[in-house]
Parts: C-alpha cells; structure tokens; sequence
C-alpha cells in the first residue's frame, strides 16, 4: 500500500499546480534551462516533461531541468517503461533524486502499441509487464548515496492500473482525463495516494480557432486505444470519440477561453479529487508557452 507519510511529503512538494510539457524533448538545451527557470519564478511546484520517441532520453533531460532550477520538482510524465531495462530506470532515478535534494518525481508508463512494438517489444500484457518492471526496480541494488528514494507515480487511467498505481506506488499521473475521470479515481485510488492529472489549455476565447487547435492536439490519443477505451468507460460515445471528436468531447477534455475559465477548469478537478493538476499549454513556441504561463499565473493559476 503506498506510505501515506511518503504521499503526504509529494504532496506538499509538488503544490497544487504545475505544468506539463513534451515540446522542450526537441528544442536546445539552452532552451529548456531558461524555461523551467521562468516557470520556477511564475510559482508553478512542478515541470512535467513528456518522453517522446524522437525527443531527448527523458531522465537526461530531467537532469538537465534540475540543474537549471533550486526549488522546481521535475517529474517525468512518463517514462516509457519499454525505453530502459528496470535497474537503469532504478539507477537514474536514485541519481537524480540525490543530485537535485530530492526534486526528482518518476512518472512510469506502458506506453502505447505502436511506440512499443517500434521499439521490438510485445504490448499484448502491459498490465503484467509494469507488474514486472516494478518487481525488478524494487530488487535492484544501488551502491551510491541516497538520502531519500524518489516518489513514483503511475500513468494510469482504468481501474486496474490504478489500483497498482496505489499498492505499489505514491500515486497515478493520468493525461488526457477529465474532471469526471479524477473522481473515478480518486474513488478507486482511496484517500492518500498523489492524484495528478493533466490538463490542456488553450488560452483563445474563439470557439471555432479554439476547437481546431484542441482538434489538431487531440488527433493523435483519439487514434490511441487506451484513451478511446477509458472515454468509452466514461460514457463517451462512438460519435463523440469519431471523427476528431465532438465539441462536447473537445470542450471536456481541452478548456479553452479566459484564464478564468481555465482556473475554473483547474478547480474542478482538485474539487473531484485531485492533489495536483499540471496544465499544458498549447502554444507553438518556448516563448508563447512561457506567455500563456505568465497570464495564467498572474490571474491566480498557481493560488488555485
């Protein structure tokens, strides 16, 4: 069962918002350094990077994020199981969290088919194949220094991953969730265990520029089973998860408009149930993401 003392201290750590990305895998490092330190400065807990398979190795890009930042936890969100053998996820993990004073958060994944199968691996079991991985984690022997563990989370969406995610971690990192998914697991989850989701934004008040842009992030998870499957248990229909998705099923799952609405959105969530909620901003730039942050914060974002 996850330490509740353990849960409490991540908690507390991450504060109640912080903010996903996955576009800082693919520009210079230079870039990503003065980012995280901005959004350090904007008072948002936590930087939330993405593993992509064509961006940088995600635990050497933490690295590179903490050694930019004195109070900012960095969390992968996730790192792709299938990408690195246990025992090196294990190793990398305790580094960073003796490097950075204990500011590291590993978020771990089963990815999806196609990024695993790329990779030359079998995706038929990825319920027994985390089960697996954290078996070998929690074996492996680390001869370095390491005050404290690193806190671990798990993606998780259906029930039984996130009843892994309680017995065998702090808590679940879902994306692409809504604020009917967080108090469905907050209620699988129980009281203790670290629930924070995912939330994008798109900082336009109109309708039609706002849906094309959420349609356009949208297009890829609505080809991705595991979301279509955990919007259908949520009781989206075939129309809405068809066709790029319908304006309900896009307002649900991307809030648009004023930074109002968005902090209205962020509440939402932490009212179902959620400790922590990471916004992702949809901006084209380093620079726009940093815009989008600054409004936000400065309407109250990160008191919320």
């Amino acid at each position: 069962m996850t330490d509740a003392g353990e849960a409490e201290a991540l908690k507390r750590r991450l504060g109640r918002v912080g903010v996903w990305n996955s576009t800082l895998s693919g520009q210079a490092a230079s870039v990503g350094r003065e980012v995280a330190a901005h959004i350090e400065s904007l008072g948002y807990g936590a930087l939330w990077i993405g593993e992509t398979p064509t961006g940088k190795e995600v635990l050497t890009h933490a690295s590179i994020l903490l050694g930019a930042t004195h109070r900012l936890t960095v969390a992968t969100g996730i790192a792709n199981i299938w990408a690195r053998d246990a025992v090196a996820t294990a190793n990398g993990a305790n580094t960073l969290a003796e490097a950075s004073g204990g500011r590291f958060v590993l978020g771990l994944g089963v990815s999806h088919a196609p990024t695993v199968s790329a990779r030359g691996h079998d995706y038929r079991r990825p319920f027994a194949a985390m089960n697996a991985y954290l078996d070998a984690m929690d074996a492996a022997e680390y001869g370095g220094p390491l005050p404290e563990p690193p806190p671990r989370l798990l993606a998780a969406l259906r029930p039984r991953m996130l009843e892994l995610a309680a017995r065998r971690a702090q808590g679940a990192h879902p994306y692409f969730v809504t604020p009917d998914h967080t108090a469905r697991a907050r209620e699988v989850l129980g009281a203790g265990p670290v629930l924070a989701p995912e939330q994008t934004v798109v900082l336009d008040t109109d309708p039609e520029r706002a849906r094309g842009i959420a349609r356009r992030f949208m297009a890829l998870y609505l080809g991705l089973p595991n979301y279509v499957n955990n919007l259908r248990d949520l009781g989206w229909s075939e129309e809405d998860v068809s066709g790029g998705g319908s304006d309900a099923l896009v307002d649900a799952i991307v809030v648009w408009g004023e930074p109002d609405t968005v902090i209205g959105r962020v509440r939402e969530h932490l009212d179902a149930g959620a400790d922590h909620v990471c916004v992702q901003p949809l901006a084209d730039t380093p620079r726009g993401l940093l815009e989008h942050l600054r409004v936000l914060a400065s309407a109250g974002l990160v008191a919320a």
